[in-house]
């Protein structure tokens, strides 16, 4: 079988799979959780062999005509270099994971076919946007992502927090796509095609007349797509689906999907001076931000989600500063300590029967309800922490090591304003990085108080993944980057002494006063009762979530809205604390510029239609309505009535000829 078959099949398995659950959910249950994980599975395999045989030399190309436009062609194209068949691979991982994990997650769920279906399509779609090679069939996954999010993030749409963040996710990212769809047109009008490989050579040709506006263009949707400053917002209310969803989300399919398109069309992009800086500048704003947000959060899945914008910010630092490779080993190792991070949260949040941080600070003992998350949890934060030799240290390393290159010269791939902003705002935020880390360690299992409930051995399939997961987690790092540059143009990812000392430098320094504060804290803290804690091991993972989503933990009394006394970030951040725990007011700062004026206009569109309009319409009818009715009142079916207004009639035109004729 011919590479290309093979790489045909990879996205085309874990397609059928989610047809075929969707057909069978109601009439044959049995298959459902089957055909969830054995096409993505096949797929994974798939996968691994197409990235087996591209062995990361030259690229695989194939195309063939879709339909004929009459214009620029459209074309089921593929383009699999070592960029594509090794992302393949995470998003196949992590997909199977999260459909392995899932059957444990949601074993009650009655809507579990639904959502395994739609599990599927989505990886599916993410499969189509690494090995296309047609910027339109790309779309078809882009978008496909998207409407794949909407009903994944609404899962539990009796609650109102599910259906405002599907809507939410659905809006902003669609905002983004629009500049973005403007923007593949015209590069496709500047170049004749769509086709990858034919769009970058007019690019190494000079063929692009317009590459600051095409690229400023792009860059809107992939700042939607993969939250990034201004158009993050969604993504961390996009916690209230289940937490494999966020896992699936987070790690390997929509939000890298930006990303790894920038990687793409790299060329494209460095062809402006500008549209780099602006990158740059927006990868250093979502960085710093999201990290001082991450500090603030209380939900243990809100300081993952915003942990996931600060590092995919770190990858388009990469990226800004032209080092793809750095910018797409991140995304691997990310992929694997982030999907750790999502699936091991789901496992605490069943045992706690909570997501909130300032509860399990006060539950003694939950690390020994959850060894398993607990040690792999560990593991995820160090490499999330960048500490070595864990795999985000080697990842992270490369990006401020190519930020460097750039700011002494080494490189010119970028302006040098872009790599000074990149590497000091990595150098913060891998400061603020390892704070959060620290900090939602010490509070989910360094707590003290009431003893945490126990609700029995998690499903074998929600653990086995974890130490599936904290391998690539614990040792990628080191085996990749000796590795990977023949996969990624050849280009060195071994850190620099620089960067490193400097980047673990600061990470240990933030780990370290963290843990300090919150001793100091913890010594200091009020002691508050827990409340009852009911134990129901009879409920699935899915349910307690979704109870906690929808109640907003009322079981705990008014101990879930209060402050936590022994919570460092709040000493730490300070005033800060209240603005970086509400997003720094950017839900509220577009609802005064966006939200509230378009309601406005809506109203006054709906008064002008209803008051002037529909005014104007009811007095055209008035009159003839008006007539109708006289008329219908003369017809009486009264002959006598008939005869005497005939004779009156005549009276009257007699009467009138004679006036008539007087007056002539």
């Amino acid at each position: 079988m011919t590479t290309t078959t093979l790489a045909v099949l990879v996205p085309l398995l874990p397609f059928l799979g989610a047809i075929a659950g969707l057909l069978l959910g109601r009439t044959a249950p049995g298959f459902v959780r089957p055909l969830a994980v054995l096409p993505t599975l096949a797929a994974l395999l798939l996968a691994v062999a197409v990235a087996v045989r591209q062995g990361g030399g030259r690229a695989v190309d194939a195309a063939t005509e879709l339909t004929p436009t009459g214009s620029v062609p459209i074309e089921l194209a593929l383009h699999i270099d070592g960029f594509a068949a090794l992302t393949a691979v995470v998003v196949g991982v992590v997909a199977t994971c999260v459909q392995i994990y899932s059957t444990g997650y949601l074993r009650d769920d009655p809507r579990y076919p639904s959502y395994a279906a739609l599990v599927s399509l989505f990886t599916s779609a993410m499969f189509l946007v690494v090995y296309s090679g047609d910027l339109m069939v790309l779309l078809v996954g882009w978008e496909v992502m998207g409407i794949c999010s909407y009903f994944l993030v609404g899962h539990y749409w009796e609650t109102p927090e599910a259906r405002a963040a599907s809507l939410k996710a659905f809006l902003v990212t669609k905002l983004g796509d629009v500049p973005f769809l403007i923007g593949l047109f015209a590069l496709a009008g500047e170049t004749g095609s769509f086709q990858i490989t034919r769009v970058l050579d007019a690019v190494v040709n000079g063929g692009i007349e317009h590459p600051t506006l095409i690229a400023l263009l792009l860059l809107a949707g992939v700042a939607g797509k993969s939250a990034q400053f201004p158009l993050h917002t969604w993504l961390p209310d996009a916690m209230a689906g289940p937490t494999p969803v966020s896992a699936l989300i987070h790690a390997a399919t929509m939000v890298a999907a930006g990303v790894y398109f920038v990687a793409r069309l790299l060329p494209l992009f460095a062809a402006s001076r500008a549209a780099m800086t602006v990158l740059a500048v927006m990868a250093a704003v979502t960085m710093a931000g999201s990290a001082l947000a991450a500090l603030a959060q209380d939900d243990i899945k809100r300081v993952l989600a915003y942990s996931t914008i600060g590092q995919l910010g770190y990858m388009t630092g990469a990226l800004a500063v032209g080092e793809r490779g750095a910018a797409v080993f991140h995304l691997l190792s990310h992929g694997a300590f982030k999907a750790l991070l999502f699936l091991a949260a789901g496992v605490i949040i069943h045992a706690a029967g909570t997501n909130s941080l300032a509860v399990m600070s006060r539950m003694s003992h939950l690390r020994d309800r959850v060894p398993d998350a607990y040690w792999t949890t560990t593991v995820a934060l160090l490499a999330l922490a960048a500490i070595p030799p864990f795999s985000g240290f080697f990842s992270k390393e490369a990006v401020l090591g190519a930020a460097e290159h750039v700011v002494t010269g080494h490189t010119e791939q970028a302006p040098a304003a872009a790599g000074w902003i990149v590497l000091l705002a990595g150098l913060v935020t891998a400061l603020l990085t390892a704070a959060y880390a620290t900090r939602l360690w010490l509070l989910a299992f360094r707590g003290h108080g009431t003893e945490a409930p126990d609700h029995g051995r998690q499903p074998l399939t929600m653990t086995v993944v974890l130490w599936v997961l904290a391998i690539p987690s614990l040792a990628l790092g080191g085996f990749a980057f000796r590795v990977l540059p023949d996969w990624f143009d050849g280009h060195g990812l071994a850190p620099t002494l620089t960067t490193s000392v400097l980047g673990t430098g600061v990470a240990l320094v933030g780990g370290i006063v963290t843990y300090a504060t919150w001793r100091h804290t913890t010594a200091h803290a009020a002691r508050f009762p827990l409340g009852a804690v009911a134990a129901h091991p009879e409920r699935d993972a899915g349910q307690v979530e979704a109870e906690a989503i929808a109640s907003h933990e009322p079981a705990y009394g008014d101990i879930a809205s209060a402050p936590d006394p022994s919570d460092p970030g709040r000493l730490l951040l300070g005033p800060l604390h209240r603005h970086a725990a509400a997003g720094f007011h950017l839900d509220a700062v577009y609802t005064a510029l966006f939200v509230r004026p378009v309601q406005a206009a809506a109203a006054l569109v709906r008064f002008l239609d209803r008051e002037v309009v529909d005014t104007y319409v009811r007095g055209a009818g008035t009159l003839p309505r008006w007539l109708g009715t006289a008329v219908r009142r003369a017809q009486t079916g009264n002959l006598q009535t008939y005869v005497s207004v005939l004779l009156a009639g005549t009276v009257v035109l007699a009467v009138a000829v004679v006036l008539a004729a007087t007056g002539a």
